[in-house]
Formats: structure tokens, sequence, C-alpha cells
């Protein structure tokens, strides 16, 4: 199964992006995906589902924190048992009228084509405004235990941090960022003529609307130098692959004042020589002696509360898969899985002469009883050799 793309990729937008941004966003690409602009388009059906749902997280408050704290592993109980049910979410499409579909078509508002004035034009940008950090992504491995269990961890990263030098201007001290003359401070230029035009990032400031002619000597400009930054992570039990935990403030400083962005530590569960895990459920394989499996008796089980010791029917096959309930994973909810236990019958090595005389005296004593499924398979096993040898009678014929 292909992995869930993340929720703010899909609409397109970033992790800061304020309420507005995220339903013009949704509107934009429900509209382009509507079945009903779409028919027949099974890719454009799926994409417009993907964008409901991702709205339907980013747009509720509280399924948008849950989602930046743990990613979609948060999101397993927040649409219920039957998951996200795409049929209520197309409602959405009532905001969507006319005027935007014909506006996401020529790239603004009817004043852009029309003359109309009712298009927007971006404003200068303020060199001394502040400026948000960004955010960081950071993979890191942790093992099995850690997940059961939760943990307390370290790690050291170099992050950018605003330039003590320049304290983020990235203009060295008596100098200042000036309006780019190409785009007046606007950040684009205007391409083309006549009816159409294009709108492209300045090549002089790169979108940036100013310039800095006197560069910071210490970070060449940049406002940010890199800085070593020692972080403690908490890791709550029930994580798994693709967890994303999200440490505010912790991401790349911000400029002139402005704040920081996040930390996104996603998490790796290392593969476990004891434990598979599914889901919520734990299994795992438990070696037992073929007459432990015969007779019956209490056996052994590791559990991640400790061994527990139950009890294995006489008869047992091997293969045979045993339940334990709620000895699994717990959950980022406070649910637990259950542990599955495997039986598997090892065959006895490194016999000493007592007991291969002990197994020799058994084995002269058994019958077709003792060992039914042989049984059954040498009575298939004649039968379609009698079966083969009337067909090969039948055709010498």
């Amino acid at each position: 199964m292909a992995t869930k793309r993340d929720y703010y990729d899909v609409l397109g937008i970033g992790k800061t992006a304020s309420a507005d941004e995220i339903k013009k966003a949704y509107r934009k690409l429900a509209m382009q995906y509507h079945p009903d602009r779409n028919a027949d388009n099974k890719e454009a059906a799926e994409k417009f589902k993907e964008v409901c749902e991702a709205y339907e997280v980013l747009s509720d408050t509280d399924k948008r924190h849950r989602y930046d704290q743990y990613g979609h592993a948060g999101m397993k109980s927040a649409f219920g048992p039957g998951g996200f049910d795409f049929g209520r979410d197309f409602s959405h499409m009532q905001d969507i009228d006319l005027q935007d579909i014909l506006g996401s078509f020529f790239g603004g508002g009817f004043g852009d084509i029309f003359g109309g004035g009712g298009g927007r034009s971006r404003r200068s940008r303020n060199p001394d405004a502040a400026q948000r950090g960004d955010d960081l992504r950071f993979d890191l491995e942790i093992d099995l235990e850690e997940a059961i269990f939760g943990s307390e961890r370290e790690v050291d990263l170099n992050i950018n941090d605003a330039c003590p030098t320049c304290r983020g201007t990235g203009a060295a001290s008596g100098s200042a960022r000036e309006t780019c003359r190409q785009c007046g401070g606007h950040g684009v230029v205007i391409v083309g003529g006549g009816f159409i035009q294009m709108r492209q990032t300045c090549p002089v400031c790169h979108g940036e609307g100013t310039i800095i002619r006197n560069p910071c000597k210490s970070c060449g400009g940049a406002g940010r130098v890199k800085t070593p930054r020692h972080i403690a992570l908490r890791i709550p039990k029930g994580v798994e692959t693709g967890s994303r935990l999200r440490l505010a403030g912790k991401g790349e400083s911000g400029l002139r004042g402005g704040e920081a962005g996040d930390l996104y530590v996603v998490l790796h569960v290392r593969d476990h020589e004891l434990f598979q895990r599914q889901d919520d459920d734990l299994a795992c394989t438990v070696h037992v002696s073929p007459l432990l499996a015969a007779l019956g008796g209490e056996m052994e089980v590791p559990t991640p509360d400790g061994h527990a010791r139950i009890r294995l029917p006489a008869g047992t096959p091997n293969g045979k898969v045993l339940r334990l309930r709620d000895k699994g994973m717990p959950n980022l909810h406070g649910g637990v899985g259950d542990l599955h236990v495997r039986v598997e019958l090892e065959v006895p090595a490194h016999l000493s002469s007592k007991q291969k005389r002990l197994l020799e005296e058994f084995n002269a004593m058994a019958n077709a009883d003792n060992f039914p499924d042989a049984a059954r398979q040498r009575k298939a096993a004649e039968t379609f050799f009698a079966r083969r040898d009337a067909l090969r009678k039948h055709a010498g014929h």
C-alpha cells in the first residue's frame, strides 16, 4: 500500500498556514479535481478524496494539532473505525461558486482581465520586517522497546541561528538592506505584454524585494550562521515508523526578531529480533518440544510485561497461533493491542544414546493413528497414483 502523503504537501501549503490559507488552497484543488469536472477520471477522483481528507484534518484545530504532533499515526481514531468518510466531505464544495471557477482559469479576479480593478497587487516588502524561521525535519531511528515504553532521547544538531553580528539583517554594521531597483521592492517582475502578462520572481533580489550591497562578513549576507544545538526529546509510547513529533520553536531562528520555526522529528522503528509489529499487535514465535506439543503442558511466552506462563493444549500442531489479549503494543490513544504467539516445533538435537533408544522404542510402538496427517497424505498419494496408472493404461490402448 502506498505511503500516505503529508496533508500539508497535499494542499501545497506550509505548516504555519492560516485557516484562510488552508481554505483557499482546498477550494482551488477541490475545483481542479471535483468529479463534476473530471467525469470518469479515476486519478482525479482519488486526488479529490485526498484533498478532502487533508482539509478535514487541517481545518479542524484539534485534529490539526494532533496531526502536527504525531503525523498520520495520530489520526487513526480521528475518523472512527471506518476511516475517513469521503461522502460527508463533499459538502465543502458549497463555498465554491462560478466566479471561483472562472477565476481559477484566468489566474485572478475579473478586474485583472477586464480592467475592473479587482486584482490584488503585491505590496512592497518592508526590509526591516520580522521573518519567521524555517521548519526543519530530522529523521531518528529508535528501538522497538522505545516505541513500547517511551523514552527520553538527546540529539545534537547544527541549526541556522540568527547571526549575532548583524542580528539577522544580513547587512554589515552601518548599512542596511536597500529596495531592489529591478522590481521596485515587489519581489516580482512583469514579463510579456498586451492581453497576456506573466509575473516572475525578480532575478536580482530573488523575490525578497530588497538587496544587500554591503553584506555582513560573519554570515555573508545570509543573516544566519550554523550553530550547534543540544535538544532533549521525549518519545511517547505507541509511536511507529512515520510518527512525527513536533517541537515548537526548535527549528531555524527567525530573522530580525521573527519567531523560530518548528522542528519535526520523524521516527523510524528498527526491526526487532524477538517481536514483530503489525499496527497495535505484536507477534512472536515460541519454539517448543514435540513432546510438549503432543502431551500438552505449560510453556513460557515472552511479553512486553515479562514472561507469561500459558497452558499448551495436548495435540497442538506446528504453526498454531495463540492470542494473548492486551499484551501487544500500546497506542497513542491509550489502547493496547494483542500478542500473537506462533508455536513452532523444534526437532531435538544432540541426543544421548539413552534418548535415542527411548525414541526408537516409541517409534516401534507408533502406528498410523498417532500421525493422522501423515496417514491422510499417504491416502491422497495412493489415490493420485491409482488415477495416474488408469490414465496411462487408457492412453496405451
